[in-house]
């Protein structure tokens, strides 16, 4: 059937064009990685640095990481921390009063209900005074030299914001394990290439810093999407200014430990992207600011949560063709469908993914790489659900709910 075919090319060549993107930042970093514009040199600039740390029911971390914070090497004079407790019901509130009364440059913030972390973004931004605001999750643990070296890449004034290297720290069960080779991926290889070819690295939320006075001029976090990160990156970079990844520079984080968690995260994930590829693709092709292979390359960042939908489709094809023979090449169809599938869907990322792990010594780590087909074929169906979810919120008017990653303290 002619219907059949164009569906099957056409979903396969976008298949086709993100392995091709693996392979290439793979490529990239492997080449260029240890000569990459990430390495930092010290300057005597130290503009003042308000540090934001939302949280809600972190009881768990966020004492962890007022005693990293507050330990900073950076000068005390010049450092605000301000932690906004969004409507806590545990000890939360209690620890960061605590920290309040103990360091003057540590201001608390308490909100009476928990309506989303960009809205607790929103609200701390009306207290800082620094030049340069930091941002972390509370269950980040920092490096104690984070602030002067990140500010390394504000000596650029084209540069409005900037993201650091993450790592996992509980590597304690199977899932986050997965987790961090997921990281290794993401950040030691494709955060990494994207830097090193000018392309627009994505600014993660947390263990990263922007400018002030620019994040004011864009209006702050638009508190009606679920990735208020990957929303501020691209508006700031619509606005002229850089984007920059500093590999050699970063936090540890806590990874969830259990396909439940892996679920409600990545969908919560794949919901916010989804809100800002319909938001922001129309304006990234007309953005004059970006050049075209910014604009390619931001087109295929923005989508990238739909690919998991498109291999979904691809098992579905693969299946229409065995059962009713539907052209193509005969019986040889849902092989072939399957395989294409399976190798531009799943396979490719993992060139990211090992490589990353070769590249930091964790070879141990990559006796877990099979269980990432898991984690693949779990995002197939996240992303699919996500996106029945956003559809259905779209035309019902039905406002999605932002959802909490739960914190041990591990």
């Amino acid at each position: 059937m002619i219907w059949f075919r164009l569906v099957f090319f056409s979903v396969a060549s976008v298949m086709l064009v993100y392995l091709l993107r693996h392979y290439v930042f793979t490529a990239i970093v492997l080449i260029y990685g240890r000569y990459s514009k990430s390495a930092l040199r010290r300057s005597k600039w130290e503009p003042s640095v308000s540090v934001v740390i939302p949280a809600h029911n972190e009881e768990a971390v966020i004492g962890r990481l007022l005693e990293r914070v507050v330990e900073f090497t950076y000068p005390k004079m010049k450092l605000q921390v301000v932690v906004v407790d969004d409507g806590s019901i545990d000890e939360t509130g209690e620890i960061i009063d605590d920290f309040a009364s103990k360091y003057p440059f540590v201001k608390a913030i308490h909100r009476r209900s928990a309506t989303g972390k960009a809205a607790a973004l929103n609200d701390a931004l009306n207290y800082v005074t620094g030049e340069i605001v930091d941002f972390f999750d509370a269950d980040y643990i920092p490096e104690y030299d984070f602030v002067e070296k990140s500010n390394e890449a504000f000596c650029d004034p084209e540069v409005g914001i900037v993201q650091t290297n993450v790592r996992v720290y509980n590597e304690n069960k199977l899932v986050s394990k997965v987790v961090s080779l997921e990281r290794l991926g993401g950040f030691r290889v494709n955060q990494l290439a994207r830097d090193i070819l000018g392309l627009v690295p994505q600014f993660g939320g947390t263990a990263g810093g922007v400018r002030r006075s620019l994040l004011q001029s864009v209006g702050g976090f638009d508190e009606s999407v679920l990735a208020e990160d990957t929303d501020l990156t691209f508006r700031i970079r619509f606005a002229g200014f850089k984007v920059r990844y500093l590999l050699g520079l970063g936090s540890f984080e806590e990874a969830v430990d259990g396909w439940r968690g892996y679920w409600r995260q990545r969908s919560r994930w794949s919901r916010g992207h989804m809100q800002c590829a319909f938001k922001h693709v129309g304006p990234l092709m007309k953005n004059r600011n970006l050049t075209l292979r910014e604009k390619l390359d931001g087109f295929l960042l923005l989508n990238i949560y739909f690919v998991p939908v498109l291999v979904g489709l691809g098992w579905l094809l693969a299946a229409l063709s065995l059962i009713f023979g539907y052209g193509l090449w005969a019986g040889r169809a849902a092989l072939i469908v399957t395989l294409i599938y399976l190798f531009a869907g799943n396979v490719a990322p993992l060139s990211e993914i090992i490589v990353g792990a070769i590249l930091e010594s964790r070879f141990r780590l990559c006796f877990y790489v099979p269980v990432l087909l898991i984690a693949f074929v779990l995002n197939v169906f996240i992303c699919t659900k996500s996106l029945f979810d956003l559809l259905v919120s779209k035309f019902c008017g039905k406002k999605l709910k932002w959802g909490k990653t739960v914190h041990k303290g591990e």
